[in-house]
């Protein structure tokens, strides 16, 4: 199965359209305790996961110890669960190619986001791997979002002219579409019936599971919900696990809801 199928299988048989991100804040978690409390996250939140993503700036941030806390990460993932790359790479050449066998090689990761910017052939070399999936920018989640990704494109707006774009490339290609701009996301979904996406925004940025459902709909493998703050710091006591074992069933229940109550 590639990448969009596994995840579609995995979001039937837990019954939930959640993405938990692993990202790791300096300011509140030290290096040394990364790696446990990832696992006792990872082992708290799995049966409400459809996928993990963990952000590689976070790990990166602390260099070779950040990268044996990801990997360490990685080992605790139960094998049926796909894990996406956040990096947002975007490069090309020579350069794609490294990104892409380090992510996909490497790391061995399932899925990763990328940068659209530099065009067709900056995205070549992540397609050149069968099965994996790939998530291009397309309306992030930011306040500054509309800084660029309005500007009118032969009669559409940027966001727009990148979801009709980028999706006729290759059906291995989803978009990133932000929880907290739900028009958009209708429109984006409109454009891609089929495309599948990565939701960010909801959580700590506000974004609401109701009207992303409502917005992009609910079938499995075409949505995953990505929440990361408001589930891995649920709490910062010693009961972190547990919270967050109960934020990733309070938002798969809530897209549940969403998901009967939307017509």
């Amino acid at each position: 199965m590639n990448y969009f199928e596994r995840l579609a299988e995995r979001s039937r048989k837990v019954g939930s359209l959640v993405c938990v991100g692993l990202d790791p804040d300096a300011r509140r978690t030290p290096i040394s305790e990364v790696a446990a409390r990832n696992r006792a996250i990872i082992e708290a939140t799995a049966p409400y996961a459809a996928c993990y993503k963990p952000n590689l700036a976070f790990y990166e941030q602390w260099g070779i110890e950040g990268f044996r806390a990801l990997e360490a990460t990685l080992e605790a993932i139960p094998g049926d669960i796909p894990v996406i790359a956040d990096g947002k790479r975007g490069d090309i050449g020579s350069t794609a190619e490294a990104y892409a066998r380090a992510l996909f090689e490497t790391w061995n990761f399932d899925a990763a986001t990328l940068n659209p910017y530099l065009g067709r052939d900056s995205i070549d070399p992540y397609l050149a791997y069968e099965g994996r999936g790939l998530y291009l920018l397309c309306r992030t989640s930011n306040p500054g979002a509309a800084d660029f990704q309005y500007l009118s494109v032969e009669g559409e707006r940027l966001f727009e002219h990148i979801a009709r774009t980028v999706t006729s490339w290759s059906p291995a290609i989803g978009l990133v579409v932000g929880a907290t701009a739900p028009a958009e996301l209708r429109r984006v979904r409109e454009i891609a019936p089929h495309a599948s996406l990565l939701v960010p925004g909801v959580g700590a940025q506000g974004g609401s599971p109701a009207e992303v459902v409502a917005a992009a709909g609910a079938e499995p493998g075409t949505l995953v919900v990505n929440a990361s703050r408001s589930i891995y710091y649920a709490s910062e006591g010693p009961d972190f696990a547990e919270a967050a074992a109960n934020a990733a069933r309070e938002l798969r229940d809530q897209l549940a809801a969403a998901t009967i109550s939307t017509p």
